[in-house]
């Protein structure tokens, strides 16, 4: 199982669009397996995918109960490809629970908590919170690549630098496999801002940034309503094509 984790630091950049999205285009355009983590405490993943709830379990018992086992905290979808293991808002309180606990490993427990099931999915795409807490940590630690959603405006690459510097410490200290796969540019519209942007950011040999950009589309909206990914809801819209694109560029990376 490969495990990509989808961070900025920023919110508003499609970080939850890009996550389901590529789970979706795995799951449906190339039948693969995917596990869909939701490591945000709005659960905006969860409520996207239907199964957003206090009554069930959730990577807060993920990352504070002991000895659980994850299939407890993992959902199925009305996608046969996609289960998630949602979030809510008790991941504040998990949070904390998880600093204040130093009788176990703080930074590793997702990663322990996915082993068991690595052999079940093919993908493991995990939606962060705009922040670097404990569960975020976690998230890099269990991860292989990082990918970092960008939208180009005044404040874009607020925080790129330090967000590139705590996967280079995680990598160092924590989890040695992990990587940096690109940046990807999102709600690109066709603006001499935009464009800068993009130039710009294609020209720091730090960040790779993947030659695909995700356009701006006002079904991106309408499909958060529908409660259905983008790629179904409005295949031919412009986000829709792209994000295959993209994750058609993101496989074709993984075989060089």
């Amino acid at each position: 199982m490969k495990t990509i984790s989808i961070i900025n630091l920023k919110g508003g950049v499609a970080k939850t669009l890009t996550a389901g999205s590529m789970a979706h285009v795995l799951a449906v355009f190339h039948n693969k397996r995917v596990l869909l983590v939701d490591n945000d405490k709005q659960g905006n993943t969860s409520k996207a995918f239907g199964v957003h709830s206090y009554d069930e379990k959730s990577i807060s018992d993920i990352l504070t109960a002991r000895r659980i086992d994850p299939h407890e905290a993992i959902k199925k979808t009305r996608y046969e490809n996609i289960d998630v293991m949602p979030a809510n808002m008790t991941l504040i309180r998990a949070n904390l629970e998880v600093m204040m606990d130093s009788t176990r490993p703080q930074q590793t427990r997702l990663r322990a908590a996915l082993d068991p099931v690595a052999g079940e999915y093919d993908y493991c795409v995990i939606d962060n919170a705009p922040d670097i807490n404990i569960s975020t940590i976690n998230a890099l630690v269990a991860s292989d690549d990082v990918v970092i959603p960008i939208k180009i405006d005044e404040y874009a690459f607020d925080g790129l630098l330090e967000l590139k510097e705590q996967i280079e410490n995680t990598r160092d200290d924590l989890n040695p496999r992990l990587r940096l796969a690109g940046c990807l540019i999102t709600c690109f519209q066709r603006t001499d801002a935009d464009r800068q942007g993009e130039e710009w950011l294609k020209s720091q040999p730090q960040y790779p940034v993947f030659e695909t950009h995700i356009r701006y589309s006002e079904k991106v909206t309408e499909s958060t309503f529908a409660k259905t990914p983008i790629v179904e809801y409005s295949r031919r819209s412009g986000a829709a094509m792209d994000y295959i694109t993209f994750v058609r560029e993101y496989l074709g990376r993984g075989k060089q």
